[in-house]
């Protein structure tokens, strides 16, 4: 009974019409836009490569700002104040990235019938091992980030007053049903309604909170005294020792952004080109919604709460200042938030596992519909395996597993962009290449008890500099130095040759 009595059950009732709503729209999806054959992986795994540019709007945006995002950023700049607002100026860099490369990935992969990046790069550089290297950083990076958005939803479940993982585990059972059946289109759909609702949760919220503390000038005071009582970096603006990690931690991210799958999926699903520069001019729009989400961390001081974890801040802030019937439509704007990204990333994965697994390895010979059936599957072991993940590990482990994810899908970025711009390079440097800085990523991650920035010591002073930065320089110089002595080597070879 007593477990019964802290539920709040307004809110769950708005929580729950909103979930069983997507979950109509997401088995409805495998009808939406459907070609003459379901079965294809093309069809399940990138809605046909018909999206457009409000598809891909909704899509890329509901995949790359996920329900933790809105959970992770107000935490972090609850917690260290200013730093938190890296992600900032990360999504302000990606989009002039996303602008010159991608549209030219897109091509490679629509004229050859590529749907992953390990795809293209076995293309290029026609090297197995290389090949494989790329699927595997990609499927090892994601993993945690789909673990993470079960972070993200648990949160909120609980702020409802719900207790086991019961409900998370029936959320994440109706969320893989509909993406068995639907694929990409499931979550394409979805993110229309969920975005929509993001929006209006954090306009109201913006508007509404400061209102009832007092004003912004009462907010940002409040948290000034806040992280003065705390000392140490935190503040409201950054710290002079804090601007080169900051600067370097938003560019190497912004570097990682679209190496991941599931944000290469949403590339790959668009019709054209085109459709992804104007993406790339648009998509600036949710940088705007995350900037005003992260003021929400600010809030909390304002607000005089004192939760438990900084991931408690969002939704201790709508249960003590709104009404239930806002909080609900709020945790379910978050929880809808966690089943769009979390469906790309398990296709993602399950892509990368058929192309450049399965059909590479032990099928060669597999149909299409052979290929749609084993992602299908794998899809579902790969959502099965994160919610495991979530259940019976530390929620720690899977911070600490994320944060090495970005280390090591950034080492990924040369081969898959390199091939596209320059000729000079072979598959065995880049190979190399990314060999060391994954091996450099992790061993200063562990050294530095897995932390996002590794500090070197310079005539005295001090540089921190992001560790997925410094390995990624690693991995360049590497694949530089190898190809330089390949082509050395066999210049001289054909000169003999040639005598």
């Amino acid at each position: 009974m007593n477990d019964l009595a802290q539920i709040n059950w307004t809110a769950l009732s708005v929580f729950i019409f909103f979930f069983v709503l997507v979950t109509v729209m997401g088995f409805a999806a495998s009808r939406w836009q459907r070609g003459s054959s379901a079965s294809h992986l093309d069809e399940w795994g990138l809605g046909g490569r018909r999206f457009g540019t409000w598809i891909t709007w909704f899509l890329v945006g509901g995949d790359f700002y996920t329900a933790y995002t809105v959970i992770a950023v107000p935490a972090l700049v609850y917690a260290v104040g200013a730093y938190g607002f890296f992600a900032l100026p990360y999504t302000i860099l990606v989009y002039p990235i996303v602008f010159t490369i991608m549209p030219r990935l897109w091509r490679v992969a629509q004229k050859a019938g590529h749907v992953t990046s390990a795809d293209v790069v076995y293309a290029r550089f026609q090297s197995r091992p290389l090949e494989l290297a790329i699927a595997a950083t990609g499927v090892l990076a994601t993993m945690p980030y789909i673990a993470l958005q079960l972070v993200g939803m648990e949160v909120v479940i609980k702020a409802l007053g719900l207790q086991g993982e019961l409900p998370l585990a029936a959320a994440f059972v109706i969320l893989a049903l509909y993406t068995y059946s639907a694929g990409l289109r499931a979550p394409a759909l979805i993110a229309f309604v969920k975005d929509l609702m993001i929006y209006i949760v954090v306009l109201v919220a913006i508007v509404l909170v400061p209102a009832k503390l007092g004003g912004y000038s009462a907010v940002f005071s409040s948290a000034a005294a806040g992280f003065a009582a705390k000392g140490g970096a935190t503040g409201l603006t950054l710290k002079a020792s804090q601007f080169l990690p900051y600067a370097t931690l938003a560019l190497g991210s912004a570097l990682a952004a679209f190496m991941y799958p599931h944000t290469l999926t949403g590339i790959f699903a668009a019709k054209s080109a085109d459709t992804i520069r104007k993406n790339a001019i648009f998509l600036p729009a949710y940088t705007l919604l995350l900037g005003l989400i992260a003021l929400l961390g600010y809030m909390a001081y304002a607000a005089n709460l004192h939760p438990k974890t900084p991931n408690d801040v969002v939704p201790a802030l709508f249960n003590t200042l709104f009404p239930s019937w806002f909080a609900g439509f709020a945790f379910a704007a978050i929880a809808i938030g966690a089943l769009v990204p979390a469906a790309v990333m398990s296709i993602g994965a399950a892509n990368l596992f058929t192309r450049n697994f399965w059909k590479a390895y032990v099928n060669p010979a597999v149909t299409s519909e052979g290929e749609a059936k084993v992602a299908k599957i794998v899809s579902l072991v790969v959502k099965v395996g994160a919610l495991v993940f979530i259940v019976f590990v530390p929620t720690q482990f899977a911070l600490d597993l994320q944060l090495l994810g970005g280390v090591w899908i950034l080492q990924t970025f040369p081969a898959v962009v390199f091939g596209l711009f320059f000729g000079w390079f072979r598959g065995g440097p880049l190979l190399l290449g990314w060999l060391v800085g994954l091996a450099t990523g992790t061993t200063l991650a562990y050294m530095d008890g897995i932390k996002p920035v590794h500090a070197f010591v310079v005539g005295g002073n001090t540089y921190g500099i992001y560790t997925g930065l410094v390995a990624l320089l690693v991995n360049i110089v590497v694949a530089v130095i190898a190809q330089a002595l390949v082509s050395t080597f066999s210049g001289a070879q054909g000169a003999r040759r040639s005598a």
